[in-house]
């Protein structure tokens, strides 16, 4: 189980990891923060800069902490409420599947990093070799992984975004009567 658990942990972290490196540093054909910064405010994110340094720095240190075992439920956290905005601002309106633009992949990073919040780091990592392993793992770890991640994303969905503009109805013509 642990061998298992360590190679979901290292190629799903790193993965994200890379994903993060992509929008801050425009590493591996990214954006970097200038791109990031002009998606997440086409997306109508308040503040600019902070919530492309956010999405960024979840997804390349909650990577990177969940790829070493480290603080595993708290990197799990970081990178469930990455995928639920995403979810939410991106992919829902498209459905399910991938090929579609949908959630299909989100959902399963989701699950895969909820997962790893109730087993924990395993065997094979710094949890385990810091002594925090027992204490950094099971059933509510998960659960409060995917719940505070969840309040998360809603306060970001609600709180940190701008209203969307209201439709301007286009002006009325005068209408001509015939003489």
């Amino acid at each position: 189980m642990s061998y298992g658990i360590l190679l979901l942990r290292v190629v799903l972290g790193l993965t994200m990891a890379g994903h993060g490196a992509q929008k801050l540093f425009g590493w591996w054909g990214g954006p970097g923060l200038r791109g990031t910064r002009g998606f997440v405010s086409s997306l109508r994110f308040r503040g600019g800069l902070a919530p492309a340094l956010a999405l960024g720095g979840a997804e390349l240190g909650g990577g990177l902490l969940l790829a070493l075992g480290l603080f595993t439920p708290f990197a799990a956290f970081a990178i469930a409420v990455v995928m639920l905005v995403a979810i939410a601002t991106t992919h829902w309106r498209n459905g399910f599947w991938n090929g579609n633009g949908g959630y299909e992949f989100n959902l399963l990073i989701l699950a895969s990093a909820a997962a790893l919040a109730a087993t924990g780091g395993a065997r094979f990592s710094l949890d385990r070799l810091l002594g925090l392993a027992d204490n950094l793992a099971g059933l509510w770890w998960g659960v409060g992984a995917l719940g505070a991640g969840a309040l998360t994303a809603l306060a970001l969905l609600t709180v940190g975004r701008r209203p969307e503009a209201p439709a301007v109805a286009e002006p009325r013509q005068p209408v001509q009567h015939a003489a």
